[in-house]
């Protein structure tokens, strides 16, 4: 670790370590939690308080579970189908954002399907206290020195820890604030004034799809996979699928016609 840089352990107790990273996520999902009792007393959420435990523990099996393997499948192959033990290996690192997105959106729609709900009612409210955990997984990644970007001589450059003796840019805090802060804040002001579910799902998409596709200019492509089309990264092939997703949401959203009640027009 190089000096100065920020110890990603917190504390030890023997073998045990709490290190940053999994507090990020931890308080990523308490703020979450947070916001979903917020949007349950302007009964946005369409379901009571106590609902919210168990739909947030079904959200991080999801989660974990929908990056892990898409983590393996579409990023690293090639290593796990000749270390298949390393799979289970989760300790070592490999998980995916977009996989993470669509374990959520699974144990979503189980969610919504066990209370008689459309997949949009409670995914609108998914995307509202769940973006600003973007912010907080990126400062998790951040101070483990990982997911760094490519190599400048601008003033924003950074020396990652194990990254070589060149700057770098902080692609992590470029994530943390535009798909944690600026996405947040548009999804929040959606929310109040659009009238259908599934307007927010739909720009959460959107949001992020552009977002991030921006940011992988800026980022370092995973060493195992190199460009496609010798300038795109996987990550913005994701993303670049995420828009026409998201706009036949958004068709479909309006089709369905659910009413957002806390709007009357």
């Amino acid at each position: 670790m190089n000096e100065g840089w920020i110890d990603p352990v917190i504390f030890s107790l023997g073998p045990l370590q709490v290190r940053w990273y999994g507090a990020m996520y931890v308080l990523g999902f308490l703020v979450g939690g947070a916001i979903l009792k917020y949007l349950a007393n302007k009964k946005f959420w369409p379901l009571t308080k106590e609902d919210i435990d168990k739909y947030i523990t079904m959200l991080i099996v999801g989660m974990f579970l929908g990056a892990r393997l898409f983590y393996i499948f579409l990023y690293n192959w090639e290593y796990y189908s000749v270390n298949l033990m390393d799979i289970f290996a989760v300790w070592k690192g490999g998980l995916s954002f977009h996989g993470a997105v669509f374990g959520m959106c699974m144990a979503t729609w189980m969610f919504a399907k066990k209370h008689n709900l459309h997949f949009f009612q409670i995914a609108d409210s998914m995307a509202v206290a769940g973006s600003q955990g973007l912010f907080f997984g990126r400062m998790g990644n951040f101070i483990n020195g990982e997911l760094y970007g490519r190599v400048t001589d601008s003033w924003v450059g950074v020396v990652f820890p194990g990254a070589g003796p060149f700057p770098r840019h902080p692609s992590q805090l470029y994530e943390a604030i535009l798909e944690g802060i600026v996405l947040f804040l548009i999804l929040f002001a959606v929310h109040k004034r659009e009238r259908f579910y599934g307007v927010v799902s739909s720009t959460f998409l959107l949001g992020y799809g552009v977002f991030r596709f921006i940011v992988e200019f800026f980022r370092e492509p995973d060493s195992q996979l190199g460009y496609y089309f010798g300038y795109f990264t996987m990550g913005q092939i994701l993303c670049f699928l995420m828009l026409p997703a998201a706009f036949l949401m958004l068709m479909y959203a309006k089709k369905l016609n659910i009413k957002n009640p806390l709007i009357t027009r």
